[in-house]
């Protein structure tokens, strides 16, 4: 590609650099960057020390931005996500509107080349009348389009993150009509081993009280293949066991004080309340909902199917309650996102603890990194090693380090700090989470810069 490094590009919403870094492996030069975050400007500046680096986009006057040849931007993603709210252009916060932004750079500059990524979502979002306006916007700004969802398993990366690719050329270089985003062998093979580094020692292992809440699921699991069962495809919410209140015309939140009061509520409890608002609190959380008078299909649907399945294991589900009265809500929920025809055993599995419950994967690809806090995939079968174990902690598993996450995302060489300035752990966490796939990205720009010769 040395007959690339003719193009120049501009890194907009640049978080870590992923475009940065993909782009100018093909030999291509940034000339100008934006990140909103100033954390991220000073890693930015810290890693890419010759490029020009900015704040909010919505304040660069697009005169003040270098010419070049290829625009780059992950723009914000939460309008579009299933995640969060999805309120697309109309997002509170105008994050919607930054694509305008980047519509104002492209009328003033028209760059030939303009990279795009965003969540999957944004492809159907407002039932595809997203879509509709950008892609509209960007062919009256002069722009033939292309745009496809992949994911960077299908390429033996382990990682499941579906995402949209959308790029453009200008016009007067020809249209994308024949264009082909890069694809992946048919059964490409994933393995999350392939970024584990064992002996990593800049680990955080696991709590012994999550090492615990593990052991107890499992219990879960044998009791269940014991008696004859199968695994269900279904979230198990452990707080359904042994409750009987009514749901399925009415939700709690609107029925009277006396048709909740001597029910069983969360865990089998029967309710004593004076109030609604006592009565409520005595529910399992997800049935505590105002949001309308009757539950949603799929809400009842798991009602109905964890009320079965306590019934059909009640010998001995109520002993095992015992053992979890005490958990967090959303440890009280599981997902065995494993399928049936795999060792129904946790250890040598990918465990996440997020809000929605506690997830079990296949060791075959990470998750989509949503590295917030304790959602950072847990590794059970990771030894820990005798000279940094603490005294009462677990001799196994751990949470992926950060050199992991960073490999995941094509990043292991990036510096998360110097001498006088260092991204605290947390954030360089959330920040990869939200950060482009470097080795996705220079798959799609090399195919694109290959097409417009």
């Amino acid at each position: 590609m040395a007959n690339n490094k003719r193009y120049t590009f501009i890194d907009l919403f640049a978080g870590l650099g992923g475009f940065h870094k993909a782009l100018e492996s093909l030999g291509c030069v940034c000339v100008f960057a934006s990140e909103l975050k100033e954390d991220l400007q000073k890693l930015y500046q810290i890693n890419y020390p010759t490029t020009r680096i900015e704040g909010d986009i919505t304040k660069i006057d697009p005169k003040e931005i270098p010419a070049h040849d290829i625009l780059c931007a992950g723009f914000p993603c939460q309008p579009f996500s299933q995640a969060g709210k999805r309120q697309g252009f109309n997002d509170e916060k105008e994050r919607g509107n930054l694509f305008n932004y980047i519509c104002y750079i492209l009328g003033f500059h028209k760059p030939r080349y303009v990279i795009l990524e965003n969540v999957a979502n944004l492809k159907g979002h407002d039932n595809g009348n997203t879509w509709k306006t950008i892609s509209s916007k960007l062919d009256e700004l002069g722009y033939s389009v292309k745009e496809d969802i992949i994911s960077p398993h299908q390429f033996g990366i382990p990682q499941h993150r579906k995402r949209i690719y959308i790029v453009c050329q200008r016009k007067e270089y020809g249209t994308l009509e024949n264009f082909e985003f890069p694809k992946g062998p048919k059964r490409a093979k994933c393995d999350i081993n392939s970024i584990i580094d064992e002996k990593d020692t800049n680990i955080t292992p696991l709590k012994p009280e999550t090492h615990e809440q593990l052991e107890v699921w499992q219990e879960f699991i044998d009791h269940v293949i014991a008696d004859g069962d199968t695994l269900p495809g279904f979230p198990i919410w452990a707080m359904e066991f042994g409750a009987d209140y009514d749901y399925k015309d009415l939700a709690p939140a609107y029925q009277s004080i006396s048709e909740l009061n001597g029910k069983k509520g969360k865990l089998g409890r029967v309710i004593h309340g004076n109030t609604k608002e006592e009565c409520l609190s005595q529910l399992p959380n997800y049935a505590q909902t105002k949001r309308s008078e009757k539950f949603p299909v799929w809400k009842i649907r798991y009602i109905e199917q964890n009320r079965a399945f306590y019934e059909r294991h009640k010998s001995w589900l109520d002993e095992w309650l015992l053992k979890v009265k005490g958990y967090d809500n959303s440890h009280l929920k599981i997902e065995w996102n494993c399928g049936k025809k795999v060792e129904p055993t946790i250890e040598d599995k990918i465990v996440q603890f997020r809000a929605s419950g506690i997830r079990i994967k296949l060791p075959t690809f990470s998750p989509a990194l949503n590295l917030v806090g304790t959602q950072t995939p847990i590794f059970p079968w990771i030894e820990i090693p005798e000279s940094i174990r603490k005294e009462g902690e677990p001799a196994k598993g751990r949470y992926m380090t950060l050199k992991e996450a960073a490999a995941i995302q094509g990043m292991q060489d990036l510096k998360f700090g110097n001498d006088d300035y260092q991204l605290p752990l947390s954030r360089c966490y959330e920040a990869l989470g939200n950060a482009v796939n470097v080795e996705l990205v220079k798959k799609v720009a090399k195919k694109l810069l290959d097409y417009g010769k």
